[in-house]
């Protein structure tokens, strides 16, 4: 073992290598220190290296989680509201989900305060989304994020760079180093960021399947047991669920498009998966802040969706938008959200059941469009994307809509139809589920 008074970090890089489990001491160092510009890329890079392939105890992440969190300021909510919920998606295609579920969960008289991030890929970002909204301010310091979450009773902000600025600085290593997928370091990232934000209790969406990060079941279910372990650690109440992503999320892809259809879902005319995903999402931060006592939420599941279609849940985004300084106006006529001037739509060539659409496809198209970004920094078409029209299971018959797209040039709404056509397959087999398991701390 490392001697305390000789720590360094090539001893620290090398007992990782051989497969030594570090001590809290060793990666409060290490990370500290690579904070603080002491320990050079290069070392840290090797570093992430030997944990990408010889992993971490649920001890070691626990604790890597902590020196993440602390490793910046740290929010406290505790002197202005009793308990503060937040959600996190692992990421996917159409999920625009945090746009409904935080005014719902706020319409229920749970406080909600988050701080979300960018799309990087195909996988959109719930701040770009809401960019889409003329005037809308995601850049709040910890200070506003806080006084905003007391006053109005939700918030939604970008990470500032003084929250776990560990995170940012490992994060942008492990992008170009090949170490992205590495589980203890997904689960660390991620829960830095919500500790050091200031929630009491987190919903985690863990997505599985062809558009999501974790492509097995069991992959999915490993790194949701694991964020639940550190929450479980750290204090905090989690529960992660772990959700079908084979398939888009609902029907609109692509930023004003999303919007339109959060929008849409709080006025009642929401998409059927949408709907159920939204509501279980909710209906889990609200069980965790004590308004529920059941797993399967169904002594609050008619409340849930009354409050998402009576016009309580809108009225509480109007609320933040508002306090944000976005354009209300362009909520009361959604046609005043940004829109781009070339619209296609791919038609079914015969009849059949939808066997599958493939939502990475799906995501990469928009992602041509110009939706998303292949790089940080990059900017985005507000406007662009796609309305996916058939699900799963589906049957439609010959000259039915499977796609519009939405593209700012006709030639790319033609190169976009080509690749879409090879995202549907046919054949006569039921629907996805929308969910598979349910992890919780309690």
């Amino acid at each position: 073992m490392v001697s305390p008074d000789r720590l360094n970090a090539e001893t620290i890089i090398a007992k990782k290598r051989d497969g030594g489990e570090l001590s809290e001491k060793e990666i409060r160092y290490f990370i500290e220190n690579f904070t603080q510009g002491r320990i050079p890329d290069y070392q840290a890079s090797a570093w992430c290296m030997a944990i990408f392939q010889r992993g971490m105890s649920q001890q070691e992440t626990i604790a890597l989680t902590r020196a993440m969190a602390e490793s910046g300021e740290t929010i406290d909510l505790s002197d202005t509201l009793d308990y503060v919920v937040d959600k996190h998606s692992s990421g996917g295609v159409g999920d625009k989900t945090t746009l409904v579920v935080l005014p719902l969960v706020a319409a229920m008289g749970v406080p909600v305060a988050k701080m979300s991030g960018r799309g990087l890929a195909y996988t959109g970002g719930t701040l770009d989304k809401l960019e889409s909204i003329r005037g809308f301010n995601v850049h709040l310091s910890p200070e506003q994020f806080k006084t905003r979450a007391a006053e109005y009773g939700i918030v939604l902000a970008g990470q500032t760079h003084e929250l776990a600025p560990a995170d940012g600085m490992l994060y942008a290593l492990r992008d170009v180093t090949g170490t992205v997928s590495s589980k203890p370091l997904i689960a660390s990232s991620i829960m830095s960021k919500k500790i050091a934000a200031g929630a009491d209790g987190i919903v985690l969406d863990v997505k599985t399947g062809s558009g999501a990060f974790m492509r097995t079941i069991d992959d999915a279910v490993d790194l949701a047991r694991l964020m639940v372990q550190i929450g479980e650690g750290t204090g905090k109440d989690v529960t992660a669920i772990i959700s079908d992503m084979n398939q888009p999320l609902g029907h609109a892809v692509g930023n004003a498009l999303e919007v339109r259809e959060a929008v849409e879902t709080m006025q009642g005319s929401g998409p059927a998966d949408f709907v159920e995903h939204c509501v279980m999402i909710a209906g889990q931060m609200v069980r965790l802040a004590g308004k529920s006592y059941e797993l399967d939420l169904s002594d609050i599941d008619t409340e849930l969706r009354t409050r998402l279609t009576n016009g309580d849940a809108l009225a509480m985004f109007r609320r933040m938008v508002e306090a944000q300084g976005g354009d209300l106006r362009q909520l009361d006529d959604l046609n005043l959200l940004p829109q781009a001037p070339v619209r296609r739509e791919l038609k079914a060539p015969h009849a059949g059941y939808i066997r599958e659409v493939d939502a990475r496809g799906v995501g990469l198209a928009t992602l041509d469009l110009g939706a998303g970004r292949r790089k940080k920094g990059e900017r985005i078409d507000h406007a662009v994307g796609v309305i996916v029209h058939q699900k799963v299971g589906d049957h439609v018959d010959a000259g039915d809509p499977l796609f519009t797209i939405h593209a700012r040039k006709e030639e790319h709404a033609s190169q976009v139809a080509i690749d879409l056509a090879t995202c549907i397959e046919w054949a006569d087999r039921p629907g996805l589920p929308l969910f598979y398991d349910v992890i919780s701390t309690r």
